[in-house]
């Protein structure tokens, strides 16, 4: 079964069934993204997070969908504080500031639909 042949290019395999939680993996200390589709409608990302690792307060132009696979973040959306644990979604509204940390090791897909 062909599932992580295209794991080192990013894409995934078109027609393959995929969990999308084992195409990324944690690394100690770290944050690992993997970009799965970028076209000029957006893009979509899957990201393992370490504990205790974040992305600083930052806004994008564009809505994005989070869903946790793995794990459990907080995220804070305009200054509120959202726990968000695997099975999980949370939008995160265009040009609000957000920021993301890692309240244990968790894995997220992260999709951006430019508007």
């Amino acid at each position: 079964m062909k599932t992580n042949d295209s794991i080192s290019t990013g894409a995934l395999l078109p027609a393959v069934a995929h969990r999308l939680e084992q195409a990324v993996d944690y690394a100690d200390g770290s944050v690992v993204s993997r970009t799965i589709l970028k076209t000029k409608a957006g893009t979509i990302t899957l990201f393992a997070f370490d504990t205790g690792q974040e992305l600083s307060e930052h806004s994008a132009p564009f809505d994005a969908f989070v869903q946790i696979l793995d794990g459990k973040t907080q995220l804070t959306i305009g200054g509120k504080p959202i726990i968000a644990k695997a099975g999980e979604t949370v939008i995160m509204p265009a040009n609000v500031p957000h920021a993301v940390n890692a309240v244990s090791r968790f894995k997220m897909l992260l999709t951006m639909i430019r508007g």
